[in-house]
């Protein structure tokens, strides 16, 4: 496996960002990429350890890192790429967004220098789209059932891509102008660039699935319908309603969800009207994002490239240290620091940091009263529970505020009435262990059921799904 004693002779290397002022200056990927030759000797790394924790413990997909790295390793591309396809529809979209839960858990790890296997998995992908090798792959034989699958992000998109390859015929509906949900619509281009998106979806096209856009089911177009026309419904609608924050003032203009923010900015990108809705910028203006995670990075990587006058994250956790905490060991996704492209490029955190109210003038925000929080435990088992430290109360000013504190569960009201698939505690859809509902025929998949999470668990629960859906179908 790999070259024998390679990891000694050979370091890490990530293949780093572009240049900070360059990548502030536009939106395009802020990533760099290994040559394939820097790919091979990163590949020659990998070790034949006993028990690869990086596919049976990390990745959520079970790709079979090894593997693939050896064959890399030798110049063995094409199978790399086979076998990365056997167990990952999108490639191309972990690689990019995923953060690298396989990494992790490599056996190399706990001295810092884990195999970069995300790096080699993109470079595996992109080096079969370039030689043709990616597809199209359409099915040789049809079944002759039809599945409609409502939702294209990447639950909804692995799902239908399963299923086409499974010889079904499968239509995806979208409620936006564009197929790919938050791969389109969420995701910064700085991360993502939309013709990744494109060409997939158009890859999927040329293998025989059905995209019909900007159609909202639930209104445009009713479930019953759906339900009479197709074999099976698989909804991947996502965990889209955002978590509030409901303290005094929170009534002021100048304060938006994230996810608001960071459509808009994806619309203008692709030249896409903004809507209805009324424009939010940063320019110029002082920024307060309250959310530490993946949504508040976008947030504040988005309002830097919007020159932004100045730009504030608010964490109501506690920093982390910099190396692996003792509560998190390895082979687990390690609590520690963890710095984004994004916060090496400008503004600043506040870490055990909580808003109290909103205060401005006019109907417009324009300050955030805060206070410090302390972390405890009331007893050795029980959860942490944060208190306000007296004495530490601040006021930020705040021009534009955006809330990036996670999502609560699926707008699932127009599609789980009807039905009625039957909803959890938490608003999630309920499913059986073949992620079909209550309802028989119909299937719930990615963060819908889940709850919001990771890329990588959204395209492995649309593969289950699709699995439940061709056992159903008896296929």
């Amino acid at each position: 496996m790999g070259k024998t004693g390679a990891f000694l002779q050979h370091d890490r290397r990530d293949p780093g960002y572009r240049p900070v002022q360059e990548r502030l200056s536009d939106f395009r990927s802020v990533d760099r990429i290994l040559s394939p030759e820097e790919t091979r000797e990163q590949a020659s790394r990998c070790m034949d350890c006993g028990t690869p924790f990086c596919h049976a413990y990390g990745c959520g997909l079970g790709n079979p890192v090894p593997e693939i790295n050896d064959m890399v390793f030798r110049g063995q591309w094409d199978q790399a790429l086979k076998l990365l396809l056997s167990t990952n529809n999108f490639p191309e979209f972990t690689a990019r967004l995923c953060p690298a839960l396989c990494e992790a858990a490599c056996v190399l790890e706990p001295g810092g220098a884990a195999a970069t296997n995300r790096q080699i998995e993109l470079s595996v992908i992109e080096h079969g789209f370039a030689a043709g090798a990616a597809g199209p792959f359409p099915p040789k034989t049809r079944t002759g059932r039809k599945v409609a699958v409502i939702g294209s992000g990447p639950s909804g998109l692995a799902a239908a891509d399963t299923l086409n390859k499974a010889g079904c015929d499968v239509v995806v509906y979208e409620r936006q102008a564009n197929p790919g949900g938050i791969l389109r619509y969420g995701i910064p281009d700085f991360k993502l660039e939309k013709w990744v998106v494109e060409r997939r979806v158009r890859l999927m096209e040329q293998e025989g699935v059905t995209f019909e856009t900007r159609v909202n089911v639930g209104s445009d177009i009713s479930v019953s319908y759906l339900k009479m026309k197709f074999d099976a419904l698989v909804i991947a609608i996502g965990a889209g309603i955002p978590r509030d924050l409901k303290i005094p003032g929170r009534e002021l203009s100048g304060i938006h969800f994230a996810m608001e923010y960071l459509i808009q900015q994806n619309k203008r990108v692709s030249g896409e009207p903004l809507g209805d809705g009324r424009e939010i910028h940063a320019r110029g203006k002082k920024v307060v994002i309250i959310g530490g995670g993946d949504t508040g990075s976008d947030c504040l990587g988005t309002a830097l490239r919007q020159r932004a006058r100045d730009v504030t994250q608010l964490e109501i956790m506690p920093e982390p240290g910099a190396e692996r905490c003792s509560t998190t060991p390895w082979p687990e996704w390690p609590l520690k620091l963890r710095k984004s492209h994004a916060h090496r490029e400008g503004g600043r955190r506040a870490w055990s940091t909580t808003a109290l109210s909103f205060e401005g003038a006019e109907g417009r925000v324009q300050k955030i009263n805060c206070t410090k929080v302390r972390w405890e435990r009331p007893a050795p088992d029980a959860p942490a529970v944060c208190t306000y430290e007296p004495g530490t109360e601040t006021a930020l000013d705040a021009d534009l505020v955006l809330l990036a504190m996670g999502f609560t569960g699926p707008d699932a009201g127009g599609i789980a009435g009807p039905l009625p698939v039957e909803l959890d505690a938490r608003g999630l859809i309920k499913t059986d262990e073949n992620n079909m509902t209550a309802v028989p025929g119909v299937f719930a998949a990615g963060d819908a059921a889940r709850g919001q999470s990771l890329v990588v668990w959204a395209i492995g629960e649309g593969r289950k799904a699709a699995e439940g859906v061709l056992r159903y179908l008896g296929k």
